[in-house]
């Protein structure tokens, strides 16, 4: 398998740091942040990864190098202009097909095991599997509705009721919202429901995917997670991570 790491957005929220250091390279208990994500990767037998580069990319490429130094082996995709999620799969076509392949946040800690998750995606057939979890703010974000079976019929519902992404359920819906991870693994299908140019995976995607009737599941994981993406969840992150004594 092969997979992609996240690596091109801005990181405006924890400006000014990321007006003169990528996010991914922002040190958490002693490691770039990416490490975590190339950890996880490492972990399920994941070797071959690509990673896209926008902001401050030339930092990100002389920090990591070829990859070797995290038991990897990394190629990088340039974008200009940035693409957003969905845009910068499209981007990467070449290096992730033809096989089912992971995409993860550059700027997301999670204890989890990632060979779980596709093995899950696999005895379902999924087209793509989200890592989710509960939350109350899924409310005000993805807001993603599962059935009893973790299969996915809506994401960004209304609260009208208006969901014109949703698809008929054919088991129970679950009453907990749930929100994304940030970990995804995907079928090489899912490059036909890609628009052209800049895209959003959850947003433009996942729509096109859930009205066509492909299978997306969510794997429900309540386990240890943190997104580094503001300031106060990076303070956060970094304290929990380094009492945690979790190494990248």
């Amino acid at each position: 398998m092969r997979a992609m790491i996240l690596a091109a957005g801005k990181g405006t929220r924890l400006r000014p740091l990321t007006d003169a250091i990528p996010k991914p390279l922002i040190e958490v208990a002693g490691h770039p942040m990416i490490a975590f994500p190339l950890r996880l990767l490492r972990a399920a037998g994941i070797e071959e990864v690509v990673i896209n580069l926008h902001h401050l990319g030339d930092q990100i490429r002389r920090s990591l190098g070829d990859g070797r130094e995290y038991g990897v082996h990394i190629t990088y995709s340039e974008e200009n202009p940035i693409l957003d999620t969905g845009g910068a799969i499209a981007a990467a076509r070449r290096f992730l097909e033809p096989e089912t392949f992971v995409v993860l946040n550059s700027d997301t800690f999670i204890e989890l095991s990632l060979q779980a998750v596709i093995d899950f995606h696999r005895r379902y057939g999924a087209t793509g599997t989200m890592v989710v979890r509960a939350d109350p703010d899924a409310l005000r974000h993805d807001r993603i509705r599962l059935d009893t079976t973790r299969r996915m019929r809506r994401i960004y519902d209304q609260p009208d009721g208006g969901v014109p992404n949703a698809q008929a359920p054919t088991a129970a819906e679950l009453p907990t919202p749930f929100m994304y991870t940030g970990v995804l693994v995907l079928d090489p299908r899912v490059f036909a429901y890609i628009p052209p140019g800049v895209s959003s995976l959850t947003r433009d995607v996942y729509p096109r995917l859930l009205a066509a009737g492909e299978a997306l599941y969510g794997y429900v994981h309540d386990g240890y997670w943190r997104v580094l993406d503001t300031p106060d969840d990076l303070a956060a992150g970094r304290r929990e991570i380094s009492l945690r004594g979790l190494e990248a």
